[in-house]
């Protein structure tokens, strides 16, 4: 007979007896097998706690076809109920085997404070977590910089253990493969400063000056710090999740076992591949995010391109380009510390890489809008 039909034919059942001596007699028949429906242990506990006093439950499994671990589980929770209220539980009618099984599982009793217990932390103590947390950060974060410094004048000196062809490969990566989206993504950010513009600027007959917005707005600002952001998720974060995997395993830890600094070898040439890089894709960004504003206005606008362009030349100034420069220069320093100290900062699982990860890009996210604040303000100062 095909199995399915057999279990189909004989499902799994659990028949309660009581005697007048106050035993429950728990029948097991059929086939309890998981693919079937098994029955509940909780039928067995209504019986006890119905009414009549139970003293001894026993088990008859004559009827018992095939098993499975759901026997296991309907058995334990009917003996783990009766222990408490003083029942005696008779085993004898049931198969050897479930019962190895229920004294292997029974034979070690949950140790105790194994199991964890939610606990309140007091406001206070929280704070003064927060506060030593944030400090410790502070100093890590501090003494990274200082380790930085020292590289770069062991480096300038000739006393450092610098790989110029590491330089030459981490330059190629932070630089020539994000071009594409480093042009993408600013040709539709002077695409959409146009348009937005010209908004406004058309309803008083002075669309030409759209392209005086997108040129300021791309040199000063946008270019650098639309660069910034893309190459925080994409370069900082990658140089956090390759440090963060060698600290896993260990790498980092024979370099220093070695007498080979991990500042030298690791974190120096990515810093200075971005420093190097981060002004010559801010250049093309501003160029690229010209080019949008011309779409709109050449497109939409019924400008010229002659007209577009002479405007744009007269806006563009030698001081808006190298403050854009110097931003990209400032935002290439911060988003290679961030991403290094994340990865150097780095756990010993796989989950403190993630994590690691997604510190170092929300670390340089917020640093570039910082910076971009403070530069800002000090252009305004200082009359740029």
């Amino acid at each position: 007979m095909n199995p399915t039909l057999a279990q189909r034919a004989d499902p799994a059942d659990a028949r309660l007896e009581r005697s007048p001596d106050g035993t429950l007699l728990v029948s097991l028949v059929g086939n309890w097998k998981l693919s079937g429906d098994l029955p509940s242990a909780d039928g067995v506990r209504k019986e006890i706690e119905s009414g009549s006093k139970i003293k001894r439950l026993a088990f008859d499994a004559t009827g018992l076809l095939d098993w499975e671990s759901g026997l296991l589980t309907f058995l334990v929770g009917v003996i783990q109920f009766c222990q408490p209220k003083g029942i005696d539980v008779d085993r004898s009618g049931l198969p050897d085997g479930a019962n190895r099984l229920i004294d292997l599982a029974t034979a070690v009793a949950e140790r105790a404070g194994a199991r964890r217990e939610a606990t309140r932390v007091p406001l206070l103590a929280r704070i003064g977590n927060a506060a030593v947390k944030a400090w410790s950060g502070i100093t890590e974060t501090l003494s990274f910089i200082g380790e930085m410094v020292v590289a770069f004048l062991r480096m300038f000196v000739g006393k450092s253990r610098f790989r110029w062809s590491e330089l030459w490969t981490t330059m190629q990566e932070v630089g020539a493969e994000a071009l594409p989206i480093v042009l993408l993504i600013n040709f539709l950010v002077g695409l959409i400063l146009a348009f937005m513009g010209s908004i406004q600027l058309v309803m008083f007959g002075a669309q030409i000056f759209v392209a005086d917005l997108v040129a300021i707005a791309m040199l000063r600002a946008m270019g650098a710090i639309m660069t910034g952001i893309i190459m925080a998720g994409r370069t900082g974060a990658s140089f956090a999740a390759r440090i963060g995997t060698m600290q896993v395993n260990e790498e980092i830890d024979a370099m220093k076992t070695t007498g080979i600094s991990p500042m030298d070898f690791l974190v120096l040439p990515r810093m200075l591949a971005l420093c190097l890089m981060m002004p010559l894709l801010t250049l093309y960004a501003d160029l690229f995010g010209i080019l949008g504003g011309l779409v709109v206005g050449v497109t939409m606008l019924d400008l010229g391109v002659y007209e577009y362009y002479h405007e744009t030349a007269q806006a563009m100034t030698f001081t808006s380009l190298f403050v854009g420069l110097f931003m990209s220069l400032v935002f290439g320093v911060l988003i290679a510390l961030a991403g290094c100290l994340r990865g150097m900062q780095c756990g010993r699982s796989a989950q403190a890489v993630g994590q690691a990860t997604t510190s170092a890009v929300v670390t340089s996210i917020v640093s570039l809008i910082i910076a971009t604040s403070i530069i800002m303000v000090a252009c305004q100062l200082l009359g740029i």
